[in-house]
């Protein structure tokens, strides 16, 4: 045998060595599928927006992969339509085999998606709305409210309200389960006056009859729940009408955050709203975020929509980290999710008995930063590590 012939036998035979030691690494892994159901277009489509860039950023961090494993993301528009939204996911569950789901902005289209996704057990960590059914009595061990319960948030606007001194507060909102909520946490925390409720059509622009309405009642402040155009809108309105001079606005992120501002400007200056998270919170890992997402924004602020998006892929990332890749293991994947290993860009939370998070609510401002850009600035804490009172309600032990 020569001397080249003997070269090639020992590679060959060192390839089948190789190849037989590790199995695992001569096979290519099995990519984890992920849903990503957004409302890039309907009543939510500011939200969805701003959730995708969020996406976008951590994808690019993680190299596209999730715990190290390729990932396969299956993308879709809902619309924001509850029934458009539940076809959307039972395709992805039948024809594409997800592995886990997220996206849904309004908390209808989560209430829709919900049951085939728990039928089919696939986790769904949701990466904006928390519905009171979800944190209550619906609780599911396969669904995680990853970024908030929806009463905690109106809870903390109602707190500061009382905090405030208040002593007639009109509430609005749109009529759909998200806005109910948004109007029936407030009041569970605020103990002043409850001046009118106002419930307008999900979507909607013109607010010429409400505003009279709120003029003629004279309350002493005005809480509002309208999420992306419909806030524009009504804000815009609220000061052309001249009510600002009276009424002082109340709201949350959701009406009041970087995805607004830009849109509205100045008269969204001095407008105190409440949030789990801000893009100025300082920790390592919002700051790397932040930059990240300004870097590949043409320099803008994220929204709190964008900072959830982000937040939620590196829960996955974690998760199937800690699995080892082998998501089909459901209970192990469910407590790899639970454990939350992994730095968020809120900074330290656990996750309650209800699968909703525990942590702060902060106090934030709309004011002119150093460089004269309009911006929220969090100045103080509303409520520390807060858990959401409908998780009494929820029968799971853990």
């Amino acid at each position: 045998m020569s001397q080249a012939t003997s070269r090639s036998v020992l590679c060959a035979l060192t390839v089948l060595v190789g190849a037989l030691a590790s199995p695992s690494q001569a096979q290519t892994a099995q990519p984890v599928k992920v849903g990503l159901a957004m409302d890039l277009s309907g009543p939510f489509a500011v939200g969805g927006a701003e959730a995708k860039a969020g996406f976008a950023v951590a994808i690019k961090q993680l190299g596209g992969k999730l715990g190290g494993v390729p990932v396969e993301f299956v993308e879709a528009d809902t619309a924001g339509n509850p029934e458009a939204a539940r076809q959307v996911v039972e395709r992805m569950l039948l024809r594409d085999k997800i592995d886990l789901f997220t996206g849904p902005v309004g908390s209808s289209v989560a209430l829709a998606v919900g049951p085939p996704l728990f039928a089919a057990k696939v986790p769904y960590l949701s990466s904006n709305t928390g519905p009171s059914d979800y944190s209550g009595a619906r609780c599911n061990p396969y669904f995680f409210g990853a970024s908030y319960p929806n009463d905690a948030y109106y809870e903390s606007a109602g707190k500061f309200a009382s905090d405030k001194g208040f002593k007639k507060v009109a509430m609005i909102a749109p009529s759909y389960p998200g806005g109910k909520d948004a109007i029936n946490g407030f009041k569970h925390t605020f103990k002043g006056g409850v001046g009118d409720e106002l419930y307008t059509k999900l979507g909607q622009l013109d607010y010429a009859a409400e505003l009279a309405q709120i003029r003629a009642s004279k309350p002493d402040a005005l809480y509002f729940f309208l999420p992306g155009a419909m806030g524009v809108s009504f804000i815009k309105q609220f000061v052309a009408a001249g009510l600002s001079k009276d009424v002082a606005l109340i709201s949350t992120a959701f009406s009041a955050d970087e995805d607004m501002i830009p849109a509205v400007g100045e008269p969204m200056l001095g407008l105190f709203n409440t949030a789990h998270w801000s893009f100025d919170l300082d920790n390592a890992a919002n700051q790397r975020f932040v930059t990240a997402f300004r870097q590949q924004n043409n320099g803008r602020n994220p929204s709190f929509y964008a900072g959830q998006a982000y937040d939620v892929l590196m829960a996955m990332d974690a998760a199937v980290r800690d699995v080892g890749g082998k998501v089909a293991d459901k209970p192990a994947l469910l407590k790899a999710i639970k454990a939350a290993n992994y730095k968020s860009v809120r900074g330290d939370f656990r996750y309650g008995p209800n699968n909703f998070p525990i942590q702060n609510y902060y106090l934030r401002v709309i004011a002119k930063d150093a460089n004269g850009r309009i911006a929220n600035k969090v100045i103080g804490t509303v409520l520390e590590r807060y858990q959401d009172r409908t998780a009494a309600q929820c029968a799971m032990k853990s």
